[in-house]
Parts: C-alpha cells; structure tokens; sequence
C-alpha cells in the first residue's frame, strides 16, 4: 500500500501512538514518537503491514516521513514501491 500523496499523509508529529492489533502484534504496541528509535520502529511496521490507505493517512506524517526515509530499514519491494510513486523521497 502506497499513499497517493505525501500530503495526504497528516499522522501525528508528537505524542504517543497505539497502532492498531493488525499492524503490529506485540502486546505493547505504544510508541513515543518524540524518541526517534520508536518513531522509526513504528513507520517502519505501518509501511511495511498496512493493507488500508487510512491507516497511511493518521498514522504517518508527510513531512516527517520525508525526514526519516532513509533512515528506514524497510523491505527493498516496500522502498521501491514509494519512491516510484514519489520520486522526492529518492533524494530526502
């Protein structure tokens, strides 16, 4: 699943977030996205779980995705898949 546009991604920038039993299967599921280890750990299962734009659309951040692309440890079919749609995130 790759959003159509980064700017539709409007997730939180701060705060902690609780992904949902499907995107992530551990009993602790909370990330403290002012940590940048579990911020990345959370993107790095949304983008690599998610089957549904929506969750694209509240969990990750645009701008932030932007940030931290290639700081992601991402399987090279999910990387390839979102820098074909976006190229921007090739050179961020």
């Amino acid at each position: 699943m790759v959003a159509r546009t980064l700017a539709e991604l409007a997730g939180p920038t701060r705060g902690v977030v609780e992904l949902p039993v499907r995107l992530m299967w551990n009993a602790d599921r909370t990330f403290d996205l002012g940590d940048p280890d579990q911020l990345l750990w959370m993107y790095e299962n949304v983008l690599r779980e998610t089957t549904r734009a929506e969750d694209l659309r509240v969990l990750i951040n645009g701008r932030t995705l932007r940030r931290v692309w290639r700081l992601l440890n991402l399987p090279r079919g999910v990387r390839q898949a979102w820098e074909s749609r976006h190229r921007g995130l090739r050179t961020a």
